[in-house]
């Protein structure tokens, strides 16, 4: 079985594997109609040239420079390159507005900018040039600036061809260790401002060392493929689908969007794809849609999948079921593989609470799906189900190797290792509430189970406790709600109350086929108040309340105004609800559905 080596850093750890594939591919880009590659012999040399015009800049060890782009392989390129110079990354998200990074500019005191467009640059440039530090933006795109006052600017491309790019001068000059600040990640916070997470490299290292433990002893560790959807910019994404791949040696595809991400899937044909719940939710509703436009036989043929599905989950299995398993086999389960690209080993879900019924769901296709956990704070990484340790959906496995994991009196989980970052920038204070005795306080409620797992209950914070004292997980009520078909987003709320209410976005697509059956014409702002409307999502709502406690039912409902969406800030780049921001839009009117308003 491979494993891997202990790297002092992750400069080394690619230089290594640059060294060891050499003209194989790396990163590919989408141009034009095909898909185009970046070797790795090409992306070192070009990240030792990158890293040599930032020190030509006059950039010292332990600057910290920004990063703004949208994934593409420059991306991955820039990040190496700032730390190969001794630097710090500060990813930023490309969704953020000029005070967003007024605020990470600052905060950092970044001193160079590195911006992938033009278009990118627009909210970013105003922020640069009534910044005190900075004092470099490179465009990897040719930016068109008008006016540039003391700030300097460089074409990225130029920069990189002036250079040398000597690889053996850059690995040696890589002489930091594991302790060494690697990047500044700003949580995109589901409330307040964003602080910024100091990982270091050995935590992102020992992230990749216990994710790719996973992958050799329960997978096996061959040439793997990965195409990269989140934005990297979050630390799920930065070191799951990069530092990871990088450290399995492995090709990495930038996805298009995700108006094109299942065609991207379908010719791409990822082994590991690293996702969100929500993204799972979506291909689920996609592929149920599919299966009931395609007639009785296939929909007969689901409905039986996902029953031996769940007895299989239940350790129920019989021999009866044998030939409706081989028939699945031959029929159902190759078209739905062949969607995901058919040679995937592992969907990876991380980054929010998944709704078990969503694992299930995938599983009982033939889809190996394992949900993992995880913080900023912890590089992200915490724990992953896998199938050597029995996978249960209700969980999100047992910790990476080298995790110390333990609850505390009031149910808080705490996580000690190497993986835990060494605080927050700038932010004493934040750092002492999270970090005691090297235990890194996650603000999540759970418990460990018979074979090690850690189970998830809810955000301590995010705990709704009604005017009885009974505490009520929203999460969970939440992700049951967005599995009804009528419901694309929900929030509930009731703290203090007799009962929860609940915040409903109606999905678009089933609201047109309703109103087209209805006879009347699409609107959303006249559908919120058409009784009959209302009535046929609150039933929705009812089919949800009939597998839920007295104290979980949700028993009025608000609809939307609009979706929750990053643009309105009802959303973080990660897709978590913001709760702060949805109840200061909706907390009136949804007051107002106990019959007074506080």
């Amino acid at each position: 079985m491979r494993t891997l080596e202990h790297f002092p850093n992750l400069v080394t750890m690619f230089f290594t594997r640059a060294r060891e594939k050499g003209g194989a591919p790396f990163l590919w880009a989408k141009r034009g109609d095909g898909w185009q590659p970046t070797s790795w012999a090409e992306a070192a040399r070009e990240v030792a040239a990158l890293a040599e015009g930032l020190r030509g800049m006059g950039l010292r060890r332990g600057d910290r420079v920004m990063l703004v782009s949208e994934n593409r392989p420059e991306w991955c390129i820039a990040d190496l390159a700032i730390m190969a110079a001794g630097l710090v990354t500060v990813p930023t998200y490309t969704t953020n507005t000029e005070r967003d990074h007024a605020h990470i500019l600052e905060n950092s005191g970044a001193r160079a900018v590195i911006v992938s467009t033009p278009k990118l640059a627009r909210a970013l440039m105003p922020a640069v040039l009534r910044s005190t530090g900075c004092r470099h933006v490179i465009g990897i795109e040719p930016l068109r600036i008008g006016q540039s006052g003391d700030v300097r600017f460089h074409d990225w491309a130029e920069l990189i061809a002036s250079q040398p790019g000597d690889i053996a001068a850059a690995e040696a000059a890589a002489d930091f260790g594991r302790d060494d600040l690697a990047c500044i990640i700003y949580t995109s916070g589901t409330g307040g401002a964003p602080r910024g997470v100091r990982q270091h490299h050995g935590a992102i290292l020992h992230n990749v060392a216990g994710c790719t433990t996973i992958i050799a002893e329960d997978f096996g560790w061959d040439d793997e493929v990965f195409l990269s959807f989140l934005p990297l910019s979050h630390a799920y994404e930065h070191t799951g689908g990069q530092h990871f791949p990088i450290g399995l040696g492995a090709q990495i595809y930038y996805a298009e969007g995700l108006e094109k991400l299942a065609s991207n899937i379908e010719e791409v044909r990822p082994t590991i794809m690293v996702v969100v719940p929500r993204l799972f939710e979506v291909l689920r509703a996609r592929v149920l849609k599919s299966i009931e436009k395609q007639g009785r036989t296939a929909q007969y043929l689901m409905r039986r999948a996902l029953q031996i599905g769940e007895k299989n989950y239940a350790g129920r299995s019989t021999l009866g079921d044998l030939p409706m398993k081989l028939i699945l086999r031959r029929t159902l389960k190759p078209k739905v593989g062949k969607r995901f690209g058919g040679r995937m080993k592992a969907m990876v879900s991380g980054g929010a609470p998944l709704n078990p019924e969503v694992g299930l769901f995938f599983h009982s296709l033939g889809l190996t799906f394992l949900q993992g956990y995880g913080q900023t704070e912890a590089a992200p990484v915490i724990s992953c189900n896998r199938p050597s340790a029995g996978i249960k959906m209700d969980t999100v496995g047992p910790p990476l190797p080298g995790v110390e994991v333990r609850i505390a009196d009031d149910g808080e989980i705490l996580v000690r290792g190497e993986l835990v970052m060494h605080g927050y920038w700038r932010n004493e204070e934040e750092t002492a509430r999270v970090l005691k005795d090297g235990w890194l306080h996650t603000g999540d409620v759970g418990h460990i189970d018979e074979k090690g797992r850690i189970v998830i209950t809810d955000r301590k914070k995010d705990i709704i406790v009604n005017d009885k004292g009974d505490n009520v997980a929203p999460q969970k009520i939440e992700g049951m709600l967005t599995l009804e078909p009528e419901i694309l987003q929900a929030m509930v709320t009731g703290d203090r109350r007799p009962h929860l209410v609940g915040l409903i976005v109606p999905d678009p697509e089933w609201a047109r086929e309703w109103a087209e059956a209805q006879g009347i014409a699409y609107d959303p702002a006249v559908l919120r108040g058409d009784p009959a409307f209302q009535k046929a999502l609150m039933a929705a709502v009812d089919r949800v309340n009939g597998s839920l406690s007295v104290i979980e039912k949700v028993r009025r409902i608000l609809i939307a105004d609009e979706p929750f969406s990053i643009e309105n800030e009802m959303l973080t780049p990660s897709l978590k609800i913001r709760r702060h921001i949805i109840r200061k839009a909706y907390g009136a009117a949804l007051d107002a559905l106990y019959g007074t308003r506080s």
